[in-house]
């Protein structure tokens, strides 16, 4: 089955050059289907199994990859994260993303902090109507256009319940102020931050959830960012095979070149790898199972792949590869922000070991007057840099 969205990727270099997904790229999706292919049909969905969901998401990130963080972060982030976390009185925010009337964000990392939790100031605490919630969150994918927030927040514990939430936070309320970034990659993709002042939470939307569970709901996250590398690189690699057979240097095309014949080969095989651990992952994590070391795995190796042929393609391409404006640029500068994405690699090689070895990571707290002290690892880092 092959998809494609061919208004989506015509309109791809004005949606990085003016930092805004058009009108016509939503409807597009909605008229596709794409948001329901994540959820079942009982709520609007068409259920898609893995192979689909997968084949959707790499259509629509070779199409345009600021349009697919937008929606994806969206409909299988943080639909997902309501489906698990949330219960039927939830179903119909589900089902307004499902639609596309409605547009996600998932609000978890702050000003001063990606992986380290500890420093997790946004704080919800229950007043006679409900909640409210008070902190910052920033670097965040859709937050500057978003109607919903699911929110990692600490909550006032009274009840020995977990210290820790999820806040279904409606953004549509004085008591939210959003404000936005400028990105390097996936300018098109709405990124920024959420300041709550008092803002307004439903009861119903509050969710005690222990801490150690929420790195499985995440890796949802991890499995799209994966994706948009894998696209990224297949288009790269899709320009520098057009440009190679086209581009005559010393009489004869570059693709007669041993050097760019070894880039090339060797991208192809590397890719085709990528996606076949990326159809396993997918394929588990869709069937209900944990599939968080395949994901991690996945992460690593395919975000820096990207990075390292859409470099390739930089090189093939010559001055025209930095060009601004050129595709290949464009997917290089896309390429980067996947390696930090949702989980900075770095980090996620260490959970790696932890998990391979079943020993925790330690740190080592040191200064001059006190170079020895060896504690063990806190268990309550999140594994994300940013989404």
């Amino acid at each position: 089955m092959t998809i494609t969205y061919d208004g989506i990727a015509a309109r791809a270099a004005q949606v990085d050059a003016t930092g805004s997904i058009p009108t016509e790229n939503w409807q597009e999706l909605v008229a596709s289907g794409y948001f329901g292919v994540f959820h079942p049909a009982e709520l609007g969905g068409t259920g898609g199994d893995a192979a689909a969901q997968v084949a959707a998401m790499e259509a629509l990130a070779r199409a345009c990859s600021g349009t697919y963080w937008t929606a994806t972060v969206s409909a299988l982030l943080c639909g997902n994260l309501l489906r698990t976390y949330g219960n039927s009185r939830h179903d119909d925010l589900v089902r307004s993303l499902i639609s596309g009337e409605r547009l996600a964000a998932f609000a978890i990392v702050e000003t001063a902090a990606g992986s380290d939790a500890s420093t997790y100031q946004t704080l919800v605490r229950r007043t006679g109507d409900g909640f409210v919630i008070n902190g910052e969150k920033s670097r965040i994918t859709n937050a500057p256009r978003a109607d919903l927030a699911v929110t990692l927040a600490r909550r006032e514990v009274g009840d020995g319940g977990p210290e820790w939430c999820l806040a279904f936070v409606e953004l549509d309320q004085a008591g939210v102020r959003r404000y936005e970034i400028p990105h390097m990659g996936l300018r098109g993709m709405p990124w920024g931050g959420i300041v709550y002042t008092d803002a307004h939470v439903d009861e119903a939307n509050v969710i005690p959830v222990p801490f150690t569970e929420l790195a499985e709901g995440m890796t949802w996250g991890w499995l799209l960012v994966s994706i948009a590398a894998i696209a990224t690189a297949e288009s790269a690699l899709a320009a520098s095979v057009r440009h190679a057979k086209q581009r005559v240097s010393f009489g004869r095309p570059l693709a007669h070149m041993e050097g760019v014949q070894a880039q090339l080969a060797d991208s192809r095989a590397q890719l085709d790898a990528a996606r076949v651990l990326a159809l396993r992952a997918a394929t588990e994590r869709v069937a209900g199972n944990s599939a968080k070391d395949l994901i991690g795995m996945l992460k690593v190796y395919a975000t820096e792949l990207a990075v390292e042929i859409t470099q390739r393609a930089v090189q093939i391409h010559g001055a025209l590869g930095v060009t601004q404006g050129h595709e290949v640029e464009r997917h290089y500068r896309d390429a980067q922000m996947n390696v930090v994405g949702a989980f900075a690699t770095n980090r996620l090689r260490e959970q790696l070991v932890e998990n391979l070895t079943q020993t925790p990571a330690t740190y080592r707290p040191s200064t001059w007057r006190n170079p020895v002290t060896i504690n063990p690892a806190p268990t309550w880092w999140i594994p994300t840099t940013g989404y």
